[in-house]
């Protein structure tokens, strides 16, 4: 239990906006200030990445979501909308339920979460 709560605070460090350096609208980023990427400019490799680091049963189970999701809905899944649904309130429980069975290697359970995704409006096939 105490591991599932230090992941889920990890996972909701990683989906958190990271800090923006000062700028303003109309003028942009203020001399001197170095600007860095945020986390919505993160590419899903490294978001996968992050993952690994924290629990590989993390990285599998996120790597299973995003092939069953463009399996079913025809079309991949961006590291944003990963991001969300993996912070969102609790977390998807398809994507919650993926990472629990690629932890307990229960590949039963995981081909049927798969087919539990849910598209998009207008995305399933």
């Amino acid at each position: 239990m105490t591991k599932a709560l230090l992941l889920l605070a990890l996972l909701g460090l990683l989906t958190q906006p990271a800090a923006r350096s000062q700028s303003t609208p109309a003028r942009g980023p203020i001399h001197g200030t170095p600007t860095t990427p945020g986390i919505n400019d993160m590419l899903l490799a490294d978001y996968l990445g992050l993952l690994r680091q924290i629990a590989p049963a993390a990285e599998a189970g996120a790597k299973d979501y995003l092939a069953a999701f463009e399996r079913r809905c025809g079309r991949a899944l961006t590291a944003t909308e990963l991001r969300q649904a993996m912070s969102d309130g609790d977390g998807d429980p398809v994507l919650m339920g993926l990472i629990r069975a690629s932890h307990l290697r229960d590949s039963a359970a995981r081909e049927q979460l798969a087919g539990q995704i849910r598209c998009p409006a207008g995305g399933a096939r």
